[in-house]
């Protein structure tokens, strides 16, 4: 299907050219969401006609997303989830999750405007993308643990496997301390036992 594009469009084009795109994905985004037209001769006709209109619209719209894209911009935002010891979600962090998790804390957003190349199924930070308008992206980081205290640890740049292997090493050198702990209490009662002499004189009988 040829449309006429209404404003810009990543990998497709700029505002007011007329391109060709598989039809579903015209009925099912660029049409309902408004981004194009049919590129009909009345529909090219209509464009020409309110191109200042359209172009003023978009500029508006640019500004407040280049505002709130400097307010946006590198945010960590911190997302509580269940996971294994190794680290993988019971379940996976959506562009859902991502909005919400950005609108309680002050920024509207909607899932719409994340942009997922798959679910997030693993703890730590990512890096996720935020189309705030056809021609404003910014970053953002997803903080994904398993408690607020995971999460601070994260976000200092340690992983949960570092947490494992300091708790590995930890628990190693509580049981080689508790070893020597015991080893040194055997030695201490041999030196005890060393110590107590028979009177001089007496058998072994005789003391007992």
């Amino acid at each position: 299907m040829d449309v006429i594009l209404l404003e810009r469009v990543s990998k497709l084009g700029q505002m007011g050219e007329v391109v060709s795109v598989k039809d579903g994905y015209a009925r099912n985004y660029l049409l309902p969401q408004g981004k194009a037209l049919r590129a009909s001769d009345a529909n090219i006709a209509a464009f020409e006609t309110q191109k200042v209109q359209f172009e003023t619209r978009n500029l508006e719209t640019k500004k407040e997303a280049d505002t709130l894209a400097d307010r946006l911009s590198g945010q960590q935002f911190v997302l509580i989830r269940s996971a294994s010891d190794a680290g993988a979600l019971y379940g996976s962090v959506t562009t859902r999750d991502a909005a919400e998790a950005a609108t309680e804390a002050g920024f509207s957003l909607d899932r719409k405007q994340v942009v997922l190349q798959r679910p997030i199924k693993d703890l730590g930070l990512h890096s996720v993308t935020v189309a705030l308008h056809p021609e404003v992206e910014v970053d953002i980081v997803l903080n994904v643990a398993r408690s607020e205290e995971e999460a601070d640890l994260q976000s200092a740049g340690r992983s949960i496997q570092d947490l494992a292997t300091e708790e590995e090493a930890a628990a190693e050198f509580e049981i080689a301390e508790l070893f020597e702990d015991i080893g040194a209490a055997s030695n201490e009662d041999e030196d005890l036992a060393g110590m107590v002499e028979t009177p001089e004189g007496q058998s072994d009988e005789e003391t007992g």
